[in-house]
């Protein structure tokens, strides 16, 4: 932008050249120059502005990079596409780590329910209680915990006062959460995935039509380009006709932005890129 920017200032300074050669002869007043001075004034701003951005770009980058000095190259910004895939299939989805994220608590949430459910049928080895001549219900829980993996020699349910269905709704209930929060967590991301993908359709027209808008601004210029080389208009009239067309240049550059800042946000809401091929 800061090079269209430059162009203009350019083209402003012809302008001014002109208006001022024109009083010096006597032809115009002062004031027909004056609106032409506030014109390139602004551009100044605009263009400071663009520097003073780039300047805090690159400063941040140096303190990310750890390095002394970091410059940003130019890159022209890519077209907008003709349209979105006709399909962005739901599998897409499973790539984005939050929604990753939630379906391992469900599946971590489930495995404490099947825990909580083994533990009706507890792994117990009966020759542990040869030397024993009374057994009570907290040494059947005990002896298991203690004899995690041996053989099961014990295949019947025992009950423990509601403590061990007090410890299986519990961890039905973590698991009716976390089966909860991923449904909200995948409704969340197909909402999100839909916001951004309509945004990228609607940029992608408004690009397409820029581009019809400047086509039309470059015939100006060449119809003006024309007349002065045949003579008929003076170089400022050509100058006149090309700031339109650079202004219609920068509107484009930041529709082109705002398209690529879309695509890098459907890109990030489907957990990485949606391109054919």
């Amino acid at each position: 932008m800061g090079d269209v920017l430059a162009q203009i200032k350019r083209e402003q300074e012809n302008i001014i050249g002109a208006d001022r050669e024109l009083y010096q002869h006597g032809i115009t007043s002062s004031v027909e120059g004056v609106e032409t001075d506030i014109n390139a004034s602004k551009t100044d701003e605009q263009l400071a502005d663009v520097h003073g951005k780039m300047k805090v770009i690159e400063a941040r980058l140096n303190a990310l990079t750890h390095t002394p000095s970091v410059t940003l190259a130019r890159h022209a910004l890519p077209d907008a596409e003709a349209s979105l895939p006709s399909t962005l299939g739901y599998e897409l989805l499973a790539r984005r780590p939050d929604l990753q994220e939630a379906h391992w608590y469900i599946e971590a949430s489930m495995s404490e329910v099947d825990a909580a459910r083994a533990a009706f049928y507890p792994d117990i080895n009966l020759m542990a209680f040869l030397q024993q001549d009374a057994l009570h219900l907290s040494d059947l829980f005990r002896s298991s915990a203690q004899q995690m993996g041996v053989t099961a020699g014990l295949t019947l349910p025992i009950f423990d006062s509601g403590r061990l269905n007090a410890n299986l709704d519990i961890a039905q209930a973590q698991n009716n959460l976390s089966v909860a929060n991923y449904n909200k967590a995948v409704v969340d991301a197909v909402n999100q995935v839909a916001r951004t993908a309509s945004e990228v359709d609607t940029l992608t027209a408004k690009n397409q039509h820029q581009q019809q808008i400047e086509k039309d601004a470059a015939r100006v210029v060449a119809l003006a380009q024309a007349r002065f080389s045949a003579g008929i208009i003076a170089g400022s009239r050509v100058s006149e006709a090309k700031i339109p067309a650079l202004k219609e240049r920068i509107a484009g550059l930041m529709l082109k932005g705002q398209y690529v800042d879309a695509t890098l946000q459907l890109t990030s809401a489907l957990g990485g890129g949606y391109h054919h091929g």
